[in-house]
């Protein structure tokens, strides 16, 4: 499903039920997660945006800023980040 981003709902409900019977602990556990928040994953599987660019750009600059801990101010920290690749 995840993989080949299908928005089957029956096919989600299908699965959800046959963990719940039968599955190992963590898949029930994960499974029970997937119900909480039921909304949220068949949007996941039914729309193509993505947030992985901007979460990859927010890593880069949170390492720079740790590189530069105590030793330059904010606008030296702006200035490295608007310039690195």
């Amino acid at each position: 499903m995840v993989r080949e981003r299908r928005s089957e709902h029956l096919a989600l409900d299908v699965w959800l039920a046959d963990v719940r019977l039968d599955g190992q602990r963590e898949l029930r556990t994960l499974a029970a997660g997937i119900r909480r928040d039921r909304a949220a994953v068949l949007a996941a599987l039914t729309t193509t945006f993505t947030s992985g660019a901007r979460e990859g750009n927010v890593t880069r600059i949170k390492l720079l800023k740790r590189q530069m801990y105590g030793r330059a101010n904010f606008d030296f920290l702006r200035r490295r980040i608007l310039l690195s690749p």
